[in-house]
């Protein structure tokens, strides 16, 4: 193959610039998947197994199967749309890129209609929570995935909380468009400054094997001690000269986990992309990669916001139907209107340090709206931030057959904010009062 250059890699993420009026809103939302009778987590074979959800789905949704030495790891429809697993299980849906939010939420309505009538009889369902409220590490089932075997391998060499953030987190996330590099960068610069005040909106996993964990987001603190070279906020998105030029060197920088050969994954855990540019990779001496290898690399760092070809909003807990149509409304808000754009760069300004953010996702963490950046109060941010974007997404103007605008999904966000009390602070309120401190409610009355 010849060599990718640095340039290459340059003019990828330029490929990814798209005039305003293409500008689409991708939806990503992960849940856990138990048995009804046992509120166990469902494992891969087996009756009333993942491999037997996924087939029930294709067959009765016509979704195209992925496989991966023979085992059904995916599905995929012709919208663009696929069906995942991450590590323990837990399933995704990358929804297609869509114009606005009452498409996105009627995506999101249209899944879960269909995995609930998939999973009725297989006796199966579905929770939305950031973190699994109930089972141990040594309790989870791992996928097939010759990825996630090699990572599971790794993790604990970088971090105490690797494994955990693999088999026991759910999160969702928005994928939003760029017009320019000087756009992205504002983005970029937004939306990891304020990532913490979303973290805290959405905190919605305050329990870790049946107890109370400490933090209103267990997910988010787990992240603090997963890897430290892929994780966290890079200073770089902060710096004067940011660009795709200074994220190129970041990402070249973070370490590989494997290259895809032949429908194998070989493990080059921790070795340098760099040198696999340059022919110098240990078992690939004189190979140069492709773009797909770039492709696969590119996906595996994982800071609280992440540039591709679009940009990733990576720093909610898992949660309900409303809360999974919320989370894309917030930021398209803030993002998509030129007006909201520029007062969420006022807002976030003062909080443009990865210092004080690696601060503030611990405070977000532990105490959600209670916490403070630099201290300022988290609360006020994100009542200021639901104003922006607010004002945002009625400037879109983009009305529903009722005529009503997209500004009814962030309504689930004002009650939680106005109300001061998340949903992990509804769900302490139910273990220690209604529940009687017995997790297993949980699977009952907080199911989808």
């Amino acid at each position: 193959m010849p060599r990718l250059e640095k340039e290459d890699l340059l003019k990828w993420f330029q490929a990814g610039e798209k005039p305003r009026e293409k500008w689409k809103i991708g939806t990503e939302h992960e849940k856990f998947v138990f048995h009804k009778e046992t509120f166990e987590r469902v494992g891969f074979a087996g009756k009333s197994g993942i491999s037997d959800l996924l087939n029930k789905l294709s067959h009765e949704n016509n979704w195209e199967k992925i496989l991966e030495k023979n085992n059904i790891i995916a599905l995929k429809d012709e919208t663009g749309a696929s069906i995942s697993l991450e590590p323990g299980g837990q399933l995704e849906l990358s929804g297609t890129p869509l114009e606005n939010l009452h498409q996105t939420c009627k995506e999101t309505g249209k899944h879960l209609n269909m995995m609930k009538i998939a999973m009725k009889d297989l006796d199966l369902s579905m929770i939305g929570l950031g973190y699994d409220p109930k089972w141990s590490r040594s309790d989870q089932n791992w996928m097939p995935k010759g990825r996630y075997e090699i990572m599971r391998n790794h993790m604990p060499k970088v971090g105490k909380l690797g494994l955990d953030m693999m088999l026991r987190t759910c999160t969702i996330q928005v994928n939003l468009d760029y017009l320019n590099e000087k756009d992205m960068v504002q983005k970029f610069q937004i939306s990891l400054a304020l990532q913490s005040i979303a973290t805290a909106i959405f905190a919605n996993s305050p329990f870790i094997e049946g107890k109370q964990s400490g933090y209103l987001s267990s997910r988010a603190m787990v992240w603090t001690d997963t890897d430290p070279y892929r994780t966290g906020v890079p200073q770089i998105v902060f710096d004067d000269d940011f660009g795709y030029a200074k994220w190129l060197d970041y990402v070249l920088e973070v370490p590989m986990y494997f290259v895809y050969r032949e429908g194998k994954y070989i493990d080059v855990a921790g070795r340098s992309f760099l040198d696999f540019m340059n022919g110098n990779l240990e078992g690939f001496k004189g190979q140069y990669p492709t773009i797909k290898d770039w492709e696969d690399h590119i996906t595996v760092p994982f800071p609280e916001v992440r540039l591709k070809q679009y940009l990733e909003m990576r720093g909610a807990d898992g949660g309900p139907w409303n809360i999974i149509c919320a989370l894309p409304a917030l930021w398209v808000g803030l993002l998509y209107d030129p007006q909201s754009q520029q007062e969420a760069y006022d807002l976030a300004r003062p909080f443009m340090n990865s210092k004080i953010l690696e601060e503030g996702r611990i405070s977000a963490a532990k105490f959600a709206l209670g916490g403070n950046i630099n201290n300022v109060s988290i609360h006020d941010i994100a009542l200021e931030m639901l104003r922006i974007s607010s004002d945002g997404l009625k400037r879109r103007n983009k009305l529903d057959s009722r005529g009503i605008d997209e500004r009814q999904f962030l309504d689930p966000l004002f009650n939680i904010v106005n109300n001061n009390k998340t949903g992990a602070e509804i769900l302490l309120e139910k273990y220690n009062k209604s529940w009687n401190a017995k997790i297993d409610n949980i699977f009952i009355e907080d199911a989808f």
